[in-house]
């Protein structure tokens, strides 16, 4: 399917464009996506021309930190309707809380996840989108920690800020806007802080106000018309990493139970079955373009026991084995079953 952001995902674009020497409007034209989107915040426009937009550019510039550029002067107000649900929250926690339950009126393809154990807590982000993606998920990383270090501080940081490609050629960029550098091949794209940085109360709260965003923003949500299957796709995207995704985990994620996802999955002619391996497919070639990913920590953020079991699902799909994929750089095949 074919997600849908707000075009204030595209915000600093032009200037950031231009600053590497590229004419923003003929780049956009090639990805197909109209200037005027850049002239209606609440106009949606496919998260995957976005991401196409965003790897083009950074290409055609001969720069591999577009994302991260475009990231630097991000502000709460080009986060539209995200920026009424982070404010009006008692604390940081509850604003990162809020972001996750209402990020589907900013951008459909994104899912955040929020973890906690012994005093740190990680925020990854998983963008659903196929292909090259580099600058998409370092932008919404960005992103994330502006957001944080508007209500913390400029002296805040973080523990680490992790991403699962590779480094860039310089370091420069990352390390000015994060004022740290960035670890590269990690498990997970996102942050890592301490647990205690969550409880900083945020000035703007509001009670009474916050109840009427809250109502504005669940109205808005139950308008976006999200679809079941979406709904277990994007948790499945979030989950599977972790090795905690399965069926009763994500009815309990919803509210309901194993029965009421099957059938709400039926009604359009899916299962869980077909979603997860949909999302293997999408995610498998992320994580081995990385050669220097044992296949064996590949196995366990697919969400697969063992080695051998994931290697035999993959040569089913890709009709070759991971090594001979590796080897010769091959892509799937749009034509592999899913």
């Amino acid at each position: 399917m074919s997600y849908m952001l707000r075009s204030t995902a595209l915000t600093n674009y032009i200037e950031t464009a231009r600053s590497v020497g590229l004419d923003p409007y003929k780049e956009l034209a090639e990805a197909g996506i109209s200037r005027y989107a850049l002239l209606d915040p609440d106009m949606k426009i496919p998260v995957d021309s976005v991401v196409r937009l965003l790897e083009a550019s950074a290409e055609a510039a001969d720069v591999d930190d577009l994302g991260l550029r475009m990231a630097e002067s991000r502000q709460l107000s080009n986060m539209g309707p995200l920026a009424f649900a982070v404010r009006e929250e008692p604390t940081l926690r509850k604003a990162l809380e809020s972001m996750v339950r209402y990020l589907h009126l900013q951008n459909e393809a994104l899912m955040i996840r929020i973890e906690e154990a012994e005093g740190l807590v990680i925020i990854s982000e998983e963008l659903q989108t196929v292909g090259a993606r580099r600058q998409a998920i370092e932008l919404a990383v960005g992103v994330l920690y502006r957001t944080i270090s508007l209500f913390l501080g400029a002296a805040w940081r973080p523990r680490s800020i992790c991403f699962m490609h590779t480094a860039p050629r310089s370091l420069a960029i990352c390390t000015r806007l994060f004022g740290m550098p960035a670890q590269f091949n990690q498990d997970f794209d996102g942050i890592v802080c301490r647990a205690a940085d969550l409880e900083q109360s945020l000035p703007t709260y509001d009670p009474a106000m916050a109840h009427q965003v809250r109502q504005y923003l669940d109205t808005l949500l139950v308008q976006s018309d999200t679809t079941m299957p979406d709904r277990v796709r994007k948790l499945v995207f979030a989950l599977l990493p972790a090795g905690v995704c399965s069926l009763e985990r994500i009815a309990m994620h919803l509210g309901v139970d194993r029965r009421t996802v099957h059938r709400k999955l039926s009604d359009y002619g899916e299962s869980y079955s077909s979603i997860l391996n949909a999302a293997r497919v999408d995610m498998v070639t992320r994580y081995i373009e990385n050669r220097e990913r044992p296949l064996s920590e590949v196995a366990a953020l697919l969400g697969f026991s063992a080695t051998s079991t994931f290697s035999h699902w993959f040569s089913r799909e890709f009709g070759c084995s991971v090594s001979r994929w590796r080897a010769h750089g091959a892509q799937p095949s749009e034509e592999s079953p899913s």
